[in-house]
Formats: C-alpha cells, sequence, structure tokens
C-alpha cells in the first residue's frame, strides 16, 4: 500500500485527531486557523477548539485577489499563478501559526484548507440552462501539503455542486453534528460576507435541517467603507450609527428577485456590489445620499434581509434560540436590528457553546475533514441543496 495511504488509513483509526482548519472569506481580510482536536464522528462528534487567530493579509495580497475577485473578465494566466501561490501562501501562514502555537508539523495530522473564493455561479446567478451549478475557490491543496509536509483536504464545495447542490452554504453539516440540542430548535446565523443560517430542528431529524443564503452581511458595507471612508470595515457600526435609513433606497434594494427565490438558495458578491447599489440609487432617485446614511440603509439592508428569511421558516407556535457568528457579530447596530426585527428569538454568540463565533467557519471546515477521513453516511433527505455527502479532495506532502 502507498505508505501516505497507510498513514492516511491510521490517522482515520485514532481515538482522537488533531485538525487545522482554515478559512478566508469574501471580506479577504485574513486566513482563519483553528487547531482543533476531534473524537468520534457524525452525531458522536466531539471537538475542542484548541487554538485560534487571524492572520491578516496585507494590502498587496488583497490587491492581488480582487484582480480576479467576482469579476466575470480577469487575465487567466493572473487566476491560474494565483491558483499556486494562494496555496503556498496559506502553507506558510500554517507554519508560522504553529510556531506561534508551540506545536510542530508532526503533531497534525490533518489541514482541512476552505481556500479563497474568487467565483460563485449558482443555477439561479447565471441562468444558462445548459450549466449546473458551480463556484472556484483558489490555492490549491497540493501546494499546502507540500509547504506544510501535512496531508491536506481541500476543495470541498465542488463534491456539493457535484452531488446537485450550490456548493454553499456548507455550514449545514458541521452545525447539525456540533450544536444540535434535543428539545431546542436553533437557527445558526452567521454573518460574513454574505449571511446564511442552519437551521436545527430539537427533533434532531437529519432530513429537517437546512441551511441557505439570506443576502447580504458585510460585503457591502466593507465595500462602501472601503469606497467612502478607506477603512476595511465599519468598525463598532460608528458611520452606520452616524447615518439615518433611507427607506425609499431600502424599498430598492430589496426589489432583487433573490429574496423571492426558495430556499435553500445561494449568492455573492458577483450580485450584491457597488454596481447594484448604483443602480438602486440611481432607481430611487438617492444618488446624492451622504455616505454617512448610505452605510446606515446598508446595513439595515442586511439586517431586515436576514431577519425576514428567518421568519419565513419559522412557525408561531415554536420557540428559537438565534447564535451568531462571523464578523458581523462585532457591528452593533447591525446586531441591534435584528434584535428589534427579531423579539421573540434570545440572541446569542455562539462562543457559548463553545466555539467562539469568529472561528466557526474554520472550524467547519475541520468538522467537514474529519467527516470525511472517518465519519459514517448520515443521511440528511432528499431535499434539495443539502446532498448526503463526503467533501474534500485528498493531497499528500510527498
Amino acid at each position: 500500500m502507498n505508505p501516505n495511504l497507510t498513514k492516511l488509513f491510521r490517522i482515520a483509526q485514532k481515538p482522537e485527531r488533531r485538525i487545522v482548519g482554515l478559512m478566508s472569506g469574501t471580506s479577504m481580510d485574513g486566513l482563519d486557523i483553528a487547531v482543533c482536536r476531534f473524537s468520534g464522528s457524525g452525531s458522536d462528534t466531539r471537538v475542542t477548539l484548541e487554538h485560534f487567530t487571524t492572520l491578516d493579509f496585507s494590502e498587496d495580497i488583497k490587491e492581488e485577489i480582487r484582480k480576479v475577485f467576482a469579476k466575470k473578465e480577469i487575465d487567466f494566466q493572473h487566476l491560474c499563478l494565483l491558483n499556486s501561490w494562494i496555496g503556498q501562501l496559506h502553507g506558510k501562514l500554517v507554519l508560522e501559526s504553529l510556531k506561534k502555537f508551540r506545536l510542530e508539523p508532526h503533531d497534525i495530522d490533518i489541514v482541512a484548507s476552505h481556500g479563497q473564493t474568487v467565483f460563485h455561479a449558482p443555477k439561479i446567478l447565471h441562468q444558462l440552462k445548459k450549466y449546473p451549478n458551480a463556484t472556484l475557490q483558489i490555492g490549491d491543496g497540493d501546494h499546502i501539503a507540500v509547504t506544510t509536509g501535512i496531508i491536506t483536504l481541500s476543495d470541498f464545495r465542488q463534491k456539493h455542486c457535484a452531488a446537485g447542490g450550490e456548493g454553499a452554504p456548507l455550514a449545514v453539516y458541521g452545525d447539525y453534528f456540533i450544536f444540535s440540542k434535543k428539545g431546542e430548535n436553533r437557527i445558526m446565523l452567521n454573518m460574513g460576507g454574505i449571511a446564511n443560517f442552519t437551521y436545527l430542528p430539537g427533533t434532531m431529524k437529519a432530513d429537517e435541517v437546512f441551511v441557505t443564503d439570506t443576502g447580504p452581511g458585510n460585503t457591502l458595507i466593507d465595500a462602501f467603507a472601503r469606497k467612502f471612508f478607506n477603512l476595511p470595515y465599519d468598525k463598532g457600526g460608528h458611520i452606520a450609527a452616524s447615518g439615518k435609513v433611507h427607506t425609499e433606497l431600502l424599498k430598492y434594494l430589496k426589489k432583487d428577485p433573490f429574496f423571492e427565490a426558495p430556499f435553500p438558495r445561494t449568492t455573492g458578491p458577483e450580485s450584491f456590489s457597488l454596481e447594484y447599489v448604483r443602480l438602486a440609487q440611481q432607481r430611487s432617485g438617492t444618488t446624492s445620499l451622504s455616505p454617512e446614511d448610505l452605510m446606515a440603509t446598508l446595513t439595515r439592508f442586511s439586517a431586515e434581509t436576514i431577519a425576514e428569511s428567518i421568519l419565513r421558516v419559522c412557525k408561531r407556535e415554536e420557540s428559537y434560540r438565534l447564535y451568531l457568528s462571523g464578523g458581523g457579530m462585532h457591528n452593533p447596530v447591525l446586531v441591534e436590528a435584528l434584535r428589534e426585527l427579531l423579539p421573540d428569538f434570545p440572541m446569542e454568540a455562539t462562543d457559548t457553546l463553545g466555539i467562539a463565533g469568529d472561528a466557526k467557519e474554520a472550524v467547519l471546515f475541520a468538522i467537514l475533514a474529519n467527516e470525511t477521513i472517518c465519519g459514517q453516511p448520515t443521511d440528511f433527505g432528499s431535499r434539495e441543496g443539502v446532498p448526503s455527502v463526503s467533501m474534500g479532495k485528498i493531497s499528500f506532502p510527498s
């Protein structure tokens, strides 16, 4: 047997595994690195977050990614080069973080890498009948494996697409295994660039679980913070708090067909962009709106579309608890708007469940890798958007 396969087989049989989860989202602000210790799999999964850090990307790195990010027309050579370059970069950042945590590569069993999304194209967006759902994440897993010397799982979203899903959101799988609780209906809301939530029924039935994008989380807020204030994001929601929500613009922002589409659905910055807002301002006659008022309106836009999506699936006679994760949980204006719009939903961060909200997505990909290596099939039913598959391509370091 190939020595790499022998090693992988031994890892799968270990009573505990240490897996490093990597996540770089559409905000492109840095690489989240979560060192997790696992035992079990499926509904018996037990995970401990041992270490977590975010290593910030320099402006040079962000600029290189923006050259191809969410654009239909790009320099194809640049995309090809970035795939290898980002893989090597992520590998080096893993080694840097391990040194910080006083760990060696041989202390790690698996690296689970999400990669850097550069384009997301489900059918609902591309509208081209002969083509399937598609998505593209770069940061080649072989380069991470060779750079770190650690077996690497990557490119998780491709299997989801191949099996009929849209490639996103994938949170349903990890959320179900580690956050479900008998007798408590839970909404796991992640507010990254795009916001999404997972519904976890108190019945614990896997075929009732689902996940969907709701629309923009931070992507438009961050884009206009850069455009008008030369800031990466609206820290503490201070800019939005200094402005006023413009109801007419808000109405036009919410006119997109995406918000009427059935669940589950996915979207990305390809749709919710600077151009999207420009057209909404043009149609609503608000092109002279102050930057502060625009930021306030965009923040409210995120809050209302999140709340309306959640209410769309919740039953009046049932009770629910809402758990927050992602960068949006640190925006008080956004969170307070959600509290106002969802007054019957007790709301807290996933930190109270043992996983820091900032680390949750990186931990998710570690969970997916754990399932691929040693999990048994879990039947999520035959509903669209939640195929019962294992995910991740395996790259050996030698």
